[in-house]
């Protein structure tokens, strides 16, 4: 009961913090510069407790940071893109370095370094790609893309966990999560198809569909949000089975470290920017 009251009490913080930081452009490119910090600090300190594996944390956290506040400055009209040279910079030096510490695995060190700006930076400041819009000679904030894909993501996950309690017998990928089952995937994706109708309906209505996403569209990314923040999970999930984790943190009480709360929007946030350029293209 008292682990039940403290998850309660950690998931409505989360929500209240992600939902009230889209409603101002400063506060959300804050709020995801921490957690672009937290999170690639908290990958770089599980792969360095590998064999042989030692890569610098601090360099890796702060070229994270810095790619995001980079693709902030960058998407809403602030910076040049020079503004990404530093980055580049640092990018470089990680690889050269590897040249004079004389590691005993430097390609795996290699791997890990890229792997925490591709995989948890990157998808990060992809969030500027979404809230951030051209109108003309203008640059525009918008909360609603950013925010639906999180908020997809939250009804697909209480969807499925319903679904998959009531009716959950086929497992959907047992080898690396034996809790998820097609059926529970399948009524998740089917509750996110319907709230994002209704999104596309209350948008029409009160006149804020800035992207002119039509029904169909909106459930597209909907179903977008939904298949790749399965993959998410499951590559986080298969991320501490290989390492022999429960929990990939505990930064969040009852809700384990900054990866587990975020591991669906890795995949997710890259999933609705290529969606969302795709539809431009027809």
């Amino acid at each position: 009961m008292k682990n039940f009251i403290i998850r309660t009490i950690t998931a409505v913080f989360f929500v209240a913090a992600i939902v009230t930081c889209f409603l101002r452009p400063e506060a959300m490119i804050l709020l995801f510069a921490l957690v672009t910090g937290l999170t690639v600090w908290e990958f770089t300190g599980l792969v360095n407790e590998r064999e042989n594996v030692t890569i610098n944390r601090m360099i890796c956290t702060v070229a994270g940071v810095y790619f995001f506040f980079a693709m902030a400055g960058y998407n809403s009209g602030l910076t040049p893109a020079t503004v990404f040279i530093p980055y580049l910079v640092s990018i470089i030096y990680l690889l050269i370095a590897e040249l004079y510490l004389i590691h005993e695995d430097p390609i795996s060190n290699w791997a890990y370094t890229m792997m925490s700006q591709i995989y948890i930076a990157l998808p990060f400041s992809l969030l500027n790609v979404l809230a951030f819009r051209s109108a003309g000679s203008d640059i525009q904030y918008t909360y609603l893309i950013p925010l639906s894909v999180f908020v997809f993501l939250w009804i697909n996950d209480t969807g499925a966990y319903l679904c998959g309690s009531l009716l959950g017998k086929n497992k959907l990928f047992p080898r690396i999560s034996p809790g998820k089952s097609w059926e529970g995937s399948i009524g998740g994706g089917l509750l996110v198809v319907a709230v994002a109708i209704l999104v596309w309906y209350l948008t029409e209505k009160y006149e804020v569909n800035e992207l002119g996403l039509n029904a169909y569209e909106w459930a597209g990314l909907g179903l977008t949000v939904v298949i790749f923040g399965t993959w998410g999970d499951l590559v986080e999930s298969l991320f501490k089975r290989t390492l022999g984790i429960k929990d990939s943190g505990n930064i969040l009480p009852g809700h384990g470290g900054m990866l587990d709360r975020f591991d669906s929007s890795l995949m997710a946030i890259p999933a609705a920017v290529v969606y969302l350029y795709t539809l431009t293209l027809f």
